[in-house]
C-alpha cells in the first residue's frame, strides 16, 4: 500500500517570465508535487542559489519562492527550479528580464582640437542598453581645477560631438553618459586632460581685399623678413611681420627672369583675387622688384595636413577623414563656382590652420586657371599620382579634372597608399589612363563602404560622370551625424607615402609629355 502512495516530484506549475526594473523586487513562485516530499533546488547559469542579503528562498507545502531584492542589470537571465524525490525529478525554468538605464559607455572619450575654442570628442557605445534601446548620448565637460562637470550637448544622436566656445589655454577633461527611456548611465570614464591652445589665429585678423601689384621699395618699408619657411619651385617662402600691426604674414618671393615668368605671377594674383573664402588661401599683398616678386598671404602654421595626422599626438578615425574632406571640397565647391580649376590638388597643398586645428586651408594656385565652359582648354602639367586621365590624354580639362585628384587624396589620407602609383611615371600615367584601383588591401579592412563608394564616385575615367564637388558635399559619407564608428585608422603606410613625397620633393610638378 504505501508504494502505491508514492508519486514522483514535479513541477506543477512553473514560475511565470518576469520583466522589472533595476532596483525592483522580483518573485519567482512554482508549485509542486510529489511522494515522498521533494527538494527543490533554484539555480541560475548552473550555480546554485542560495539564501543571502539579495535573495530569499522558501520551500513547503508545495509551494517554492525564490525572492530578489534591489535587482540589479546583472540579475538578468534564466532561472532553473528542480524537485526531486526518490520517484523521479522535474524542472523547469523562467526568464528575468531585467530594464534599467544602461551602462556608461566603454573606454574614456578620445580628443581631437579642432581650434584654439573648440574640440571633438569621440566616445564607444555602451556595452549594454539596459534592456532599452538607448536613445542619445549627454556629452560633460569640466574645467580642470573647478570640479564643476557642465553638460556641453544634452541629446547627441551619434559617437562624437565638437565642442565650441572653450576658454584658449584652459585645461579640459570630457565624459559621456548614455541615455535610454529609463533614465541616464553613470558617466564614462574621464578623458585624458586636452591644453587648449593659446590663440594665435593670425587668419582671424585678415580681411579680404583685392590686391594690385606695388613697388618693392613699399615692401621692404613695409614689412620685416623672419625666418625661411620653405621652398619650391617658384622660389622661397618666409615668415614676414607686418611692421605697423606685428601681424604675421608669409611672403613668397618669386624669381622672374622673364615677362613670362611676371605674367605667371599675375594671373596666380588674378586668381586669388577671385578667391574670397575661409578654406582658400588669401592674398595680402603683392610687390615688384627688378627680378622678383613678392606675393604676401595668410600665414598658416599648421603645417600640411598628412603631417598632422600622423603625429604621435593625434589619433586619426574616419570621422577626421570626413571632417578633413568636407572642408577640401567646400574649398573647391567655391572655386568652382568661380569657373576656377586649381589643377594642383595634393596633400602638399592642403594645410592646417594651427598646429592644434582641424581647420585646413587649400594652398598654391599657381597652375589654377579661369575656365569658359564654351573653350575647351588643354593642359601638360601636373604631379603624377595625383593627375586625372584627360590631361594624360591630352583631352579638354574641366573643374570635373579637380574631383579626381580629391579622389585620390582621400584614398591616401584612408589608407597610406597611392592608388594609381608605378615604379616609375609613365607606369603611373599608364595605371591613371586605365582607372584601374581596388580597396583589397588590408588598410580597407576598418574603412566603411561608404566611403569607398565616395571615392569610386570621383576615380572615373570619364570627367563628366564624376561627382562635382557640390554633390560631394550631399554625399551620404561626408554627413559625420551618418558615421557612428570610431575606429582608429593605421598611419604606418601614410607615414610611409609622406617619406617617399619628401624624397620626391624637386619633382613634384612635372610636364606630363
Amino acid at each position: 500500500m504505501e508504494d502505491a502512495e508514492e508519486e514522483p516530484a514535479m513541477v506543477v506549475r512553473g514560475p511565470q517570465d518576469t520583466t522589472a526594473l533595476v532596483g525592483d523586487r522580483v518573485l519567482l513562485k512554482a508549485t509542486y508535487a510529489g511522494k515522498p516530499e521533494p527538494t527543490v533546488r533554484w539555480t541560475r547559469a548552473g550555480r546554485v542559489l542560495k539564501n543571502d542579503e539579495r535573495t530569499s528562498i522558501t520551500s513547503g507545502d508545495g509551494v517554492s519562492c525564490l525572492l530578489l531584492q534591489n535587482i540589479t542589470a546583472d540579475d538578468s537571465g534564466k532561472y532553473d527550479i528542480c524537485v526531486e524525490n526518490s520517484c523521479g525529478a522535474d524542472c523547469t525554468y523562467a526568464s528575468v528580464s531585467v530594464e534599467g538605464p544602461p551602462d556608461p559607455p566603454s573606454g574614456s572619450p578620445c580628443i581631437s582640437p579642432e581650434s584654439p575654442t573648440s574640440v571633438r570628442v569621440t566616445w564607444s557605445s555602451s556595452p549594454y542598453d539596459g534592456g532599452r534601446c538607448v536613445d542619445g548620448y549627454v556629452l560633460e565637460y569640466c574645467l580642470v581645477g573647478s570640479g564643476v562637470w557642465a553638460a556641453a550637448c544634452r541629446q547627441c544622436h551619434s559617437l562624437s560631438h565638437s565642442v565650441r566656445g572653450l576658454t584658449p589655454g584652459g585645461r579640459y577633461a570630457f565624459r559621456v553618459r548614455a541615455v535610454n527611456a529609463l533614465g541616464a548611465s553613470r558617466p564614462s570614464a574621464e578623458s585624458q586632460v586636452v591644453q587648449m591652445q593659446e590663440e594665435d589665429d593670425e587668419s582671424s585678423l585678415f580681411e579680404p581685399r583685392i590686391v594690385h601689384i606695388e613697388p618693392g621699395l613699399e615692401f621692404v618699408t613695409r614689412y620685416e623678413v623672419l625666418e625661411e619657411l620653405g621652398k619650391g619651385r617658384f622660389g622661397v617662402v618666409h615668415k614676414v611681420i607686418e611692421k605697423r600691426s606685428g601681424q604675421k604674414f608669409a611672403a613668397k618671393f618669386v624669381r622672374c627672369r622673364t615677362a613670362k615668368d611676371r605674367d605667371k605671377v599675375q594671373d596666380e594674383i588674378d586668381i586669388m583675387n577671385m578667391l574670397r573664402h575661409q578654406k582658400l588661401l588669401q592674398l595680402a599683398a603683392a610687390f615688384e622688384n627688378p627680378r622678383e616678386m613678392v606675393m604676401v598671404m595668410e600665414y598658416i602654421s599648421g603645417g600640411e595636413l598628412f603631417e598632422r595626422v600622423v603625429a604621435d599626438d593625434f589619433t586619426l578615425t574616419e570621422k577626421d577623414c570626413i571632417l578633413f574632406m568636407r572642408q577640401i571640397c567646400e574649398g573647391v565647391a567655391y572655386m568652382h563656382r568661380q569657373q576656377v580649376v586649381h589643377l594642383d590638388l595634393k596633400p602638399e597643398n592642403i594645410m592646417c590652420h594651427t598646429r592644434m586645428s582641424h581647420e585646413i586651408k587649400i594652398i598654391d594656385f599657381g597652375l589654377s586657371q579661369k575656365i569658359d565652359p564654351n573653350k575647351p582648354i588643354r593642359v601638360l602639367f601636373g604631379t603624377p599620382e595625383f593627375i586625372p586621365p584627360e590631361i594624360i590624354s591630352y583631352e579638354p580639362i574641366g573643374v570635373q579634372s579637380d574631383m579626381w585628384s580629391i579622389g585620390v587624396i582621400c584614398y591616401v589620407l584612408l589608407s597610406g597608399l597611392s592608388p594609381f602609383m608605378g615604379d616609375n611615371d609613365s607606369e603611373t600615367f599608364a595605371n591613371i589612363t586605365r582607372a584601374y584601383y581596388d580597396f583589397e588591401d588590408e588598410a580597407f579592412n576598418t574603412v566603411s563602404q561608404d566611403a569607398r563608394d565616395f571615392i569610386s564616385a570621383l576615380l572615373v575615367k570619364r570627367k563628366e560622370e564624376r561627382l562635382s564637388a557640390e554633390q560631394c558635399l550631399k554625399h551620404v559619407w561626408l554627413d559625420p551625424e551618418n558615421h557612428h564608428q570610431t575606429v582608429v585608422l593605421s598611419t604606418d603606410k601614410l607615414k610611409k607615402f609622406i617619406i617617399r613625397r619628401k624624397w620626391q620633393a624637386n619633382h613634384q610638378v612635372r610636364q606630363v609629355a
